[in-house]
């Protein structure tokens, strides 16, 4: 029986505790995508007095229709007026959005992935000054004949805090083009069928449905009037302790 559990919550109101999340290696410079958004973003546990640490993802992306692979940009900020200390930015794929890499990052492992995604990788930054950001060059695959979406959780090192949360935020596109060389999609929109009994592309959104997650920081669904958060999944050796 699975392990993992899940707090559903209305709302900013957050009760879920959160355990450590690895912390592992550096960051990482990432190629400019043009304007980030933090569009499916929001505030959760209280950052420290002058901190205000928020996440950017590209308002467009171009899925490679042979190979399914593309390229997104994660970045972190800090848009307050003192430094945010030791944090980690965590990068987690679900349904048909696969993250295969980020650079300067490790791995999550499986079994401290929350329900419902595919794959993650954690971040760790040792400090983010006031007014700066760093970003991340993420290498993923993109199943255009399913859902895709990605999250972006900020935490303390420790992952007992998630201050910020992007997602899980959607890319989708109006307008598929299975024929060209390349699909673009664009955050926090729906798929539309390729053409009615044709090959279809399934509906990409956020009002699709409410996943259930549990398992590796604090992560918010970002859907209207409800959040549904996760908790990181304890490692084996602190639940014998």
């Amino acid at each position: 029986m699975s392990s993992r559990r899940m707090t559903t919550i209305a709302g900013s109101l957050v009760t879920a505790s959160f355990s450590a999340v690895m912390v592992l290696s550096a960051t990482a410079a990432a190629e400019d995508q043009g304007p980030g958004s933090s569009k499916g973003g929001k505030a959760v546990d209280e950052a420290p007095a002058g901190v205000k640490l928020t996440t950017l993802l590209p308002e467009e992306i171009s899925v490679d229709n042979s190979s399914r692979e593309t390229e997104i940009t994660a970045t972190a900020k800090n848009e307050g007026t003192k430094d945010s200390g030791k944090i980690q930015l965590l990068v987690v794929g679900f349904d048909g959005l696969t993250v295969k890499n980020v650079q300067g990052c490790s791995p999550i492992d499986e079994k401290n992935l929350p329900e419902g995604s595919n794959s993650g990788f954690s971040c760790p930054i040792d400090n983010l000054a006031a007014g700066q950001s760093k970003s991340y060059a993420v290498d993923a695959t993109f199943d255009l004949s399913k859902t895709g979406k990605i999250c972006l959780p900020v935490q303390t090192s420790d992952g007992k805090k998630t201050f910020w949360q992007q997602g899980p935020v959607p890319f989708g596109t109006t307008n598929p083009s299975p024929n060209a060389p390349a699909t673009p999609l664009l955050l926090g929109t729906d798929n539309k069928p390729v053409a009615p009994g044709g090959d279809e592309l399934p509906k990409t959104g956020i009002e699709r449905d409410v996943l259930p997650l549990g398992a590796a920081g604090a992560a918010l669904m970002a859907a209207g009037l409800a959040g549904l958060w996760w908790s990181q999944r304890r490692p084996a050796r602190q639940r014998a302790s």
